[in-house]
């Protein structure tokens, strides 16, 4: 195993509002190493994109830490050293809204080098080139605006200019889920491609488990605020523990009798993600879970690791190793 390039300590991210306290990312731990990819995965309002932002430093972390080569960064962007905003990048969503509609790609691209005064002007000018390269577009889209750009162009140009100052973290935060089938695959091979010519390390935000299973090393399953279950993507499909992961898992759909072998059982998905305001006691899975017990609305699971670097957070799996 590599070293890590990126660890999460009992990370908390609350926001007060006028109904409330949202705990959108409530005391989470995890370790991303050098070179790997991790897919962090949930519903909408698990907090996946809650978590991504407070590393990169757009939210200051309300408590926990996080540390990038073991040195805490729990601090808003704005804070932190040129050096280490060069080292940690994120690609949004959304290009449409991350890319800046009154400047031309050329100078999108050329910013992040004049901030961290790379090269003079013919330098930065033969560096956004080669990034437009990189990402397969023509030279002479230099000059054009953002709004002349298909989505998946767009996209193309904001892992660009991500990569402009060859960062060490990169964050990617649904970066094809607003893509057509085909260009989400193209986005997918450059990012495998890159990630083994660059030596890059992914923090991968998405929805979309069956996307997992080709993209990232590790998986981490979210939901409403905690991690339920971490383990090796390969380990994961094969052998999903927490009710919450198979549920997720028998919603994916397939095209093959084999594919529909492997899943688990159909689970009819109950009930609703819960309010992060008010979140219920105990597991907060246990609302919508079909294994529930009486301890379940009760008590926070533990953390069990079931098998070689595969945790759970589930009752279930905290008897069966008293047992």
């Amino acid at each position: 195993m590599r070293d890590p390039i990126l660890k999460i300590k009992d990370l908390k991210k609350y926001f007060v509002t006028s109904r409330g306290t949202v705990r959108a990312v409530d005391e989470i731990s995890f370790t991303l190493f050098e070179g790997e990819t991790l897919g962090l995965v949930g519903e909408s309002g698990s907090g996946k994109s809650t978590t991504a932002y407070t590393v990169i430093g757009i939210y200051a972390p309300t408590s926990g830490k996080i540390l990038f080569r073991g040195q805490d960064i729990s601090s808003p962007v704005s804070a932190r050293p040129k050096s280490l905003k060069r080292a940690i990048q994120i690609v949004f969503q959304d290009p449409g809204t991350s890319l800046n509609p009154r400047r031309t790609i050329g100078q999108i691209l050329e910013l992040p080098l004049r901030v961290h005064r790379v090269g003079d002007r013919h330098d930065r000018r033969k560096k956004v080139v080669e990034l437009l390269r990189m990402v397969e577009l023509p030279e002479d889209y230099i000059y054009k605006a953002p709004h002349m750009l298909g989505g998946g162009e767009r996209q193309m140009v904001a892992i660009a200019r991500a990569l402009a100052t060859e960062p060490d973290l990169v964050i990617l935060d649904e970066p094809t889920s607003a893509l057509d089938v085909s260009i989400q695959a193209k986005i997918i091979n450059m990012l495998i491609q890159f990630q083994k010519d660059m030596d890059l390390s992914y923090l991968f935000i998405t929805h979309d488990l069956s996307l997992m299973r080709n993209v990232a090393h590790r998986v981490a399953i979210m939901y409403l605020g905690k991690i339920c279950e971490l383990a090796s993507a390969v380990e994961f499909f094969e052998n999903p523990c927490h009710p919450y992961t198979k549920m997720l898992l028998s919603s994916i759909p397939v095209v093959s009798e084999e594919e529909e072998d492997v899943k688990p059982r159909k689970i009819v998905s109950r009930g609703e993600i819960p309010s992060p305001v008010n979140p219920p006691p105990g597991c907060r899975f246990h609302t919508r879970c079909m294994e529930r017990n009486g301890v379940c609305s009760k008590a926070l699971p533990k953390v069990v690791e079931v098998g070689e670097g595969h945790f759970v957070w589930c009752h279930l799996f905290e008897e069966k190793e008293e047992g």
